[in-house]
């Protein structure tokens, strides 16, 4: 494993994926951001192809869907495309693996969740020609989530210990990240229309994805867990068959939010909604890959800071150093160890998925 894999910016991680693309002999379409980065740089979803056009299977691996959680994907992409063996075991008539480097560019750069409008992009993947779903939960615990000083007082942080305590943590996990429409300065918040990540990621699966029989897709997050676990938290069609063919694919392991098995809540708006409407042709088996890194109250604490730079931009340029580091710490790691522990996950997931795309597809009922 190589840890010159991980990068310590969006740009640097950036100029490491093209390049890699490059070497392995793969064009790399680059949709570009309107907006530049924190530093002045293009921002991208850059969209490497392995394979066919017309492959039968296809294995998307994607990065920065949450945008300073993008380290971590991003090593494992480029990673596997520096890997010339593995590069030549993909090759094959019927399968293609398609790279997709920050779906959330903008985010990754400027070391935020959130897109460039404030918006989780996966909550973001609804139906939005519907009434949107409410969070009244939420509501109850905004003014506790985001209070006016920072650091939050203790006042505020006990008041959501104590939700946690009257209904569960889980109720409360719930209640923060299921996703809400009404406060767009708040967290979690879904949006009221789609995104430019979300538009773009659509172009990208007409293009690359509608000609499947089938399609597993890997999305790389951090931030919830034990230290280093890499956690396979099920995405996809909610149907018996489905989830165990995550299973067959991916271990008795997996976890699955709707079974109330896995550190995730029930979320609404996820991104697996792009590809079951994108790509209805194809069967489907996705994957949210959680990298646990610090506890859980630290991760909060971090989106909490960071959100209250949001709404307070004129902060004191050593408190928003502060807070940038603290929201970085809580999706990055800065370990050997951590990065050892990612990379090795990672590797033992994509093989699976490779696998699990070379056995027999069965006919749909």
């Amino acid at each position: 494993m190589d840890l010159s894999s991980f990068s310590q910016s969006y740009a640097e991680a950036r100029q490491k994926f093209l390049q890699a693309s490059a070497a392995a002999g793969m064009v790399v379409e680059s949709h570009v951001h309107p907006l530049r980065g924190r530093d002045g740089e293009e921002l991208a979803m850059d969209v490497a192809r392995l394979g066919a056009a017309d492959a039968a299977n296809l294995l998307i691996l994607s990065s920065a869907c949450h945008g300073a959680e993008g380290f971590c994907g991003s090593a494992i992409q480029v990673e596997l495309l520096r890997d010339s063996t593995w590069i030549e075991r993909c090759r094959r008539d019927d399968l293609a693996v398609l790279f997709i480097h920050a779906l959330n560019p903008h985010g990754f750069s400027w070391l935020r969740r959130v897109t460039e409008d404030n918006v989780d992009l996966n909550r973001n993947f609804l139906d939005f020609s519907q009434p949107l779903p409410d969070n009244p939960d939420y509501r109850a615990i905004a003014h506790l989530l985001l209070p006016k000083r920072q650091p939050p007082t203790l006042l505020s942080t006990l008041g959501l210990i104590g939700y946690a305590l009257r209904h569960g943590r889980m109720a409360l996990q719930g209640a923060i990240s299921r996703g809400q429409h009404n406060d767009p300065q708040g967290m979690f918040f879904a949006g009221t229309a789609p995104t430019w990540s979300n538009l773009t990621l659509q172009q990208v699966l007409r293009q690359h994805g509608q000609q499947c029989r089938r399609i597993g897709w890997i999305d790389v997050h951090t931030g919830l867990g034990p230290r280093g676990v890499g956690e396979r938290i099920y995405k996809g069609r909610q149907t018996p068959e489905d989830i165990a063919r995550s299973r067959r694919w991916w271990g008795a392991q997996v976890t699955n939010s709707a079974e109330g098995n896995s550190v995730s809540a029930r979320l609404n708006g996820t991104i697996d909604n792009v590809v079951l409407q994108t790509c209805p042709q194809a069967e489907y088996n996705g994957l949210t890959l959680e990298y646990g890194t610090l506890p859980g109250l630290q991760v909060l604490n971090g989106m909490r800071g960071d959100h209250w730079l949001y709404r307070n931009p004129q902060a004191p340029v050593a408190q928003q150093q502060r807070i940038k580091q603290r929201l970085r710490d809580a999706f990055y790691v800065d370990a050997d160890d951590w990065k050892q522990q990612i990379l090795e996950q990672g590797r033992e997931v994509v093989e699976q998925a490779l696998n699990g795309l070379s056995s027999p597809l069965l006919a749909r009922q």
